[in-house]
């Protein structure tokens, strides 16, 4: 059983920055994928970024070159650097991570631990 919980979320500012960081608990020696994937209102939930077990990278189209994901495999915590974020960013922001497989995408369906997700509202 993994535990992912979620912090960083706020408040900011078009075109400040933030860090989200999510804590993983409750495995041992096991490498795995994670992700960031969010939901605004209304809105289906998408993906953000993923890491793989491998340390490969893979970011969707609207947050590449902005967002960018790293994982502390010493503290287990992943982190998702926002910078120049949009109004179009705010949604809520989750934590996923599936420990069956190395690679798991930006497909939501690959993964079966979340978050409860952190709230991120980015401001004009």
């Amino acid at each position: 059983q993994v535990q992912l919980v979620e912090s960083g979320g706020g408040e900011v500012q078009a075109g400040g920055s933030l860090r989200l960081s999510c804590q993983a608990s409750g495995y041992e020696g096991v490498s795995f994928c994670m992700g960031w994937f969010r939901q605004a209102p209304g809105k289906e939930r998408e993906g953000v970024a993923a890491f793989d077990a491998d340390g490969i990278t893979g970011y969707a189209d609207y947050v590449k070159g902005r967002f960018i994901i790293s994982k502390d495999h010493a503290k287990h915590t992943l982190y998702l650097q926002m910078d120049s974020p949009k109004t179009g960013d705010t949604a809520m922001y989750f934590c996923a991570a599936d420990i069956r497989r190395s690679t798991c995408g930006l497909r939501s369906d690959r993964y079966n631990y979340w978050g409860q997700g952190t709230q991120v509202t980015v401001s004009s």
